[in-house]
């Protein structure tokens, strides 16, 4: 029997990759067949929806299901203002491409620490949104990686969103 391994906390300070894996996610140009194609050829069948106006005047709509111990999320936005989940798809045809991977902080302290490492990073945080109601996130381009991290602390409604995203 293999012996298990003690998870440890991050180290606040250290490493933007350091803090707990959460989510990834995918944006694309067309969400049912995106849904399709999880669901036939990865086993992901259960979702939960959401959808809405965006600030800038666009729509958006995003995916969430549980699977193998995190959230998937696949995002599909259109009209102004969705550059930023857009700008990697093609025009021309149909894609699913990789957006981001997402980190999750539980506490205050937590957040200030990775407030405090963010600014020392001087990555850019090219989208942000701090409401304190819901889930409070920062997305942060890394371009080494060719993918965003997003950092989210989750609010009591945050909490109960994602315990009702559906377990595959």
């Amino acid at each position: 029997m293999a012996a298990q391994t003690e998870r440890k906390p991050p180290k606040p300070g250290r490493s933007l990759l350091g803090r707990e894996h959460s989510h990834c996610a995918w944006v694309t140009n067309d969400m049912e067949s995106a849904v399709e194609i999880f669901s036939r050829r990865y086993g992901v069948t259960d979702f939960r929806f959401i959808e809405g106006p965006t600030q800038q005047g666009g729509s958006i709509r995003v995916a969430f299901a549980w699977a193998g111990g995190q959230v998937l999320e696949i995002i599909a936005a259109s009209g102004p203002g969705t550059h930023f989940y857009n700008g990697m798809l093609p025009e021309d045809r149909f894609a699913i491409r990789f957006h981001h991977l997402g980190f999750i902080i539980h506490d205050d302290a937590g957040w200030r620490a990775l407030e405090a490492d963010l600014e020392r990073s001087r990555l850019p945080i090219v989208h942000r949104s701090l409401s304190g109601t819901f889930i409070d996130a920062y997305y942060v381009e890394a371009p080494e990686l060719g993918h965003y991290l997003e950092y989210v602390r989750p609010f009591a409604a945050g909490i109960e969103f994602y315990a009702d995203v559906p377990a595959n």
